[in-house]
């Protein structure tokens, strides 16, 4: 077939015939568990531990999940091959899998509810939406705060499909008549400690040559805050985990000096599946900001260790 396939209940199909029902738990409760990863030279990078994750997160969320890991990843191997070779010379895939506890019954009148639907399509990894990251530095701005918890029934590390407060977030940057008004800047959230995250990326901090990481069940799970943690150990760099209190960046008054360490880091950098590693340059709350040299060093370490594991450039994959 010269368009590309999606996979949905156990069938290739057409991208454009892959639809859920409007019945559908995904569509009317919003519950779907999602991943998103990406290919290397139109091999899948890390896809183990994004499988897992989603499985765990499945089970987490009581969303059935009964396809082995190996009927996954080799579904998940034949679509990439198949979509690729519809792709131009350079370009790469990123893969959504996605999972929801499939139809619900009483909009049909029936008494039972499912199967569960189990999907996977895949798009062009969008390179000039990230191009910036690697030309000028990432703006990251505070949009406001979501009062996430890992106690939470549905605790912050989960990563879902709803989008619905990072849409509020992006619109509140660009909304002229919001004290947080930052066109162009990627949203920050904060909870209720500070700690920071975005709907695309994990926000690390660089303190004293030392990457830090915030606490794994504050934040969406980031397999690419692993992949940075698995490259400090090969290079020497030193990192550690432990809570990072954002609001000190701008406004140091703000800190409750009880269980955050200050925070006046060198360099801040983004690590997310599209576009692996990037620095920022401005973080802004309100009408504080604070900028930093970019590129920092550290940035640049990590940025060649990891084009190093891929075998290819990623900054030259952006900026072409």
């Amino acid at each position: 077939m010269s368009a590309p396939l999606a996979y949905l209940n156990g069938r290739f199909l057409p991208f454009t015939e892959a639809v859920l029902p409007l019945h559908d738990a995904g569509f009317v409760s919003g519950a779907t568990i999602v991943d998103n990863a990406r290919t290397f030279r139109h091999k899948l990078f890390r896809w183990p531990d994004h499988l897992a994750r989603f499985r765990r997160d499945c089970a987490a969320c009581f969303v059935p999940l009964t396809a082995t890991d190996e009927h996954l990843t080799a579904t998940a191997e034949e679509l990439v091959a198949h979509n690729t070779a519809l792709l131009t010379p350079g370009s790469e895939l990123q893969l959504v899998t996605f999972a929801t506890p499939g139809p619900l019954g009483f909009y049909l009148g029936e008494a039972n509810n499912g199967p569960p639907t189990i999907g996977m399509v895949t798009y062009p990894l969008p390179f000039a939406r990230y191009r910036r990251f690697f030309t000028e530095g990432v703006s990251l701005a505070v949009a406001g705060t979501q009062s996430s918890d890992p106690g939470d029934l549905l605790p912050p590390r989960i990563k879902h499909r709803s989008r619905l407060f990072w849409h509020i977030a992006d619109k509140t940057l660009n909304d002229p008549t919001s004290r947080y008004h930052a066109p162009g800047a990627v949203p920050v959230v904060l909870d209720h400690a500070g700690t920071a995250d975005t709907a695309i990326a994990c926000v690390l901090a660089v303190v004293d040559d030392t990457v830090i990481y915030p606490p794994a069940d504050r934040v969406q799970d980031s397999i690419s805050a692993k992949v940075v943690a698995d490259l400090c150990a090969t290079i020497g760099l030193k990192h550690r985990t432990e809570p990072l209190d954002f609001r000190q960046i701008c406004e140091p008054s703000e800190s409750n000096g009880k269980d955050t360490a200050p925070l006046n880091p060198s360099e801040l950098l983004l690590a997310g599946t599209g576009f692996c590693i990037a620095g920022v340059k401005r973080f802004a709350r309100a009408e504080h900001v604070r900028d930093y040299s970019w590129p920092g060093p550290v940035l640049n370490r990590l940025l060649t260790a990891w084009s190093d594991l891929v075998g290819v450039s990623i900054a030259k994959q952006f900026t072409g």
